[in-house]
């Protein structure tokens, strides 16, 4: 019992007005237990879902199994308007959702890092990591890859990496041409201190939008790892992907392959 209460994670939340998504954002900040020089950040997209994976509790036994450095965890709630907010911030998709993408990123290096160094007095983040899931671990990657200099790694679970431009059912449609983040990464720079972890569940979906027997949440993220490996990363070393053969699109799956994230990026 003396063990636990020495590693007890502490739980504060805050509401920001922000003025770039006009709206009150709730963000939950997990301290890691006692204190520390050298502290590293990650931000959480679906902050809300955090709680019902008991993510506190996650957190005090990777601690009390030394599996993890001091970590800042905050879990930022999303709001009503989420497929705006979350999407990619250079371009929209096929249906012209995630038009407040830009202003959720602004939002990020704006107001809510400038808050947490200000609020708490830190002046420095040993390193800093964004994951999400579905459709925020997409604005994770988006985010992280679009700004690298901010970033050492990022975690996406069950990522909504089917984003696209053009509709599937379009007879232009092509795989290698209008897939956005995987786009993203084929135009982009490699930036060798980045590090990516990847998981999807066996169950996540049914579709399979080009018939191969993959599932395309399977399908788009191993494409997207395609892309990054073409750019130079290398899987094992620089890229994590976990499947999950029993894995759905829920809380439940992605909470068991939290951990399995935090120590990748520990």
């Amino acid at each position: 019992m003396q063990i636990e209460k020495l590693l007890k994670v502490s739980v504060t939340s805050h509401d920001l007005l922000s003025e770039f998504l006009k709206r009150k954002v709730k963000i939950d900040l997990y301290f890691p237990p006692g204190e520390t020089d050298e502290l590293s950040l990650l931000l959480i997209n679906d902050g809300q879902d955090l709680p019902k994976m008991d993510f506190k509790n996650i957190l005090e036994e990777l601690y009390g199994d030394k599996e993890i450095a001091p970590l800042l965890c905050v879990g930022i709630h999303c709001g009503e308007d989420r497929r705006n907010e979350y999407g990619t911030a250079n371009i929209l998709n096929y249906k012209g959702q995630g038009a407040k993408a830009a202003s959720y990123a602004r939002f990020i290096f704006e107001e809510l890092l400038p808050f947490i160094r200000s609020e708490y007095k830190i002046l420095s983040f040993r390193e800093k990591s964004f994951c999400g899931f579905s459709l925020g671990g997409l604005s994770a990657m988006d985010i992280v890859w679009n700004h690298a200099e901010e970033f050492s790694a990022v975690g996406a679970f069950s990522g909504s990496f089917w984003w696209r431009t053009l509709s599937q059912d379009d007879p232009e449609f092509e795989e290698a041409e209008h897939m956005i983040m995987q786009n993203e990464v084929r135009n982009g720079k490699y930036y060798p201190w980045l590090k990516f972890f990847f998981e999807t569940g066996a169950l996540d979906e049914t579709a399979d939008r080009n018939k191969n027997g993959i599932i395309d949440s399977i399908d788009d993220t191993l494409s997207l790892i395609d892309e990054l490996v073409k750019k130079g990363y290398r899987p094992g070393k620089d890229i994590r992907y976990l499947e999950l053969k029993d894995g759905k699109h829920d809380v439940a799956t992605w909470g068991r392959a939290f951990p399995e994230f935090l120590k990748w990026i520990s």
